[in-house]
């Protein structure tokens, strides 16, 4: 869109306000909000925040962050009235000397994007993210009471959040999704929403949007979403699979119908890279404490550095489809990740492998759960970070991940998370009051 294609739609639409978003290292939504009189000064990359208080932005010597607003990401808040429109635009940070601001995750898939660009490549993704959906207490904070007791691809009456769902996605089409499939997912009071696939910028834009738009229309419904990866023992957790294809002069890579499993040294390559730098690279895509709730052993998320056609123990599966609908499947991300810099790492994790031929081991085609360590040992099958400790170990020490993200983000990250685990390793949690306060 243009400027004055934006300004015409605000006065056709009656928009009263604009919402100038943006997302901060951990991946949280924020936003300046504007009247409509000041779009045009927005539209001229003039309005400006203070990037000081936003987490692992900067320091109150240097704060003054200008909003470029993206003007693709235009749209308007179908939730709200019509009468005094919301509208919404996704924003670039960049510094007031208008260079790019290295602390922007959005400019960091950019950064990457072009990087794949240079060797002659685009990428499509597609995510899948589930989430619960959670009844409201009497106060109107969230319980972790599921709403219904429905099970994978269960209709109502057993999937109770049918409606709230389909609310969900009818307003993402208003925003201009496409949206693929949507259906409750194994856990009680779980639920999966996929939009098809696109380039990398728009999908991660795609994951923000979704994220918060879900929240709102759960809202509305008086229920409570979140996107929190384990929030309730003993059940499946939440992820968010990602789909991932390479394509150059319009032709996917990633297929050889001479190849064995129909697959190209470009696929395998890209497949070795990932699984090289996965136990780092879980740090941001499994970005929470509560992250390795979900990656253990028996309730579908995969533990083991493996990869395999089909088979969905494994970390990275190949999906059945041929031709242009060749790609990778990346089952360890959860939700709460950042999806700017989770796609950063995944995306230049696959081109050095291809740049360096990283040839990964044979794909494992039985069910990596029931095999014994002794096996998994056999086969070299390594393991995932047991702990966000553990991956930040990982991620501290790893070079590639440094280069990729760029010292600000790497090491402001870094501090977040490693205190994120300080407060948590100091609590006294309830299993410790539950287990020893009536014993010893």
């Amino acid at each position: 869109m243009t400027k004055q294609e934006i300004l015409t739609k605000c006065t056709e639409l009656d928009v009263r306000f604009i919402r100038l978003q943006f997302t901060d290292i951990l991946g949280v939504v924020k936003n300046v909000a504007i009247p409509i009189s000041q779009l045009e000064r927005a539209l001229n990359n003039e309005i400006m925040f203070d990037g000081s208080s936003i987490e692992g932005f900067t320091r109150v010597e240097e704060s003054d962050m200008i909003l470029k607003p993206d003007l693709n990401t235009f749209t308007i808040f179908p939730w709200r009235p019509r009468e005094g429109a919301v509208a919404r635009l996704i924003c670039d940070i960049y510094t007031p000397e208008g260079t790019h601001f290295e602390g922007d995750p959005r400019y960091v898939l950019k950064r990457t994007i072009q990087e794949a660009a240079d060797l002659g490549y685009t990428l499509n993704i597609g995510p899948e993210c589930e989430f619960f959906l959670f009844k409201l207490k009497e106060d109107g904070t969230p319980s972790i009471i599921t709403h219904d007791r429905g099970g994978y691809f269960d209709l109502s009456p057993n999937d109770l959040g049918e409606n709230a769902r389909r609310e969900i996605v009818l307003t993402l089409e208003e925003m201009g999704f496409e949206i693929e499939a949507s259906h409750h997912e194994v856990s009680p009071g779980q639920h999966e929403i996929d939009f098809k696939y696109s380039e990398p910028l728009s999908a991660a834009d795609r994951v923000t949007t979704l994220k918060f738009v879900t929240r709102i229309i759960a809202m509305r419904n008086n229920l409570h979403a979140t996107f929190m990866p384990k929030p309730i023992f003993g059940i499946n957790g939440s992820g968010m699979h990602i789909h991932l294809s390479l394509f150059k002069n319009n032709r996917n890579v990633f297929f050889d119908s001479q190849g064995k499993y129909q697959l190209s040294d470009e696929a395998r390559y890209f497949i070795g890279g990932i699984l090289r730098y996965i136990k780092a690279i879980t740090a941001i895509t499994n970005p929470l404490v509560n992250s390795y709730k979900r990656l253990i052993p028996g309730y579908e998320a995969p533990v083991y550095q493996t990869w395999s056609v089909s088979n969905r123990s494994a970390l990275i599966r190949v999906p059945a489809g041929r031709g242009d609908s060749t790609r990778i499947e990346i089952r360890n991300p959860d939700p709460c990740c950042n999806p700017y810099l989770a796609f950063s790492l995944l995306i230049k994790a696959g081109l050095e492998g291809i740049i360096n031929q990283i040839e990964p081991s044979e794909p494992i085609q039985k069910n990596v759960y029931l095999m014994s360590p002794a096996e998994r040992a056999l086969e070299n099958i390594g393991s995932l970070p047991e702990s966000l400790y553990e991956a930040l170990i990982e991620f501290d020490k790893e070079q590639f991940c440094r280069q990729t993200l760029g010292e600000h983000i790497f090491n402001r990250f870094l501090e977040a998370k490693l205190i994120e685990w300080e407060v948590y390793k100091n609590q006294v949690h309830q299993w410790e009051i539950d287990q020893y306060l009536g014993v010893f």
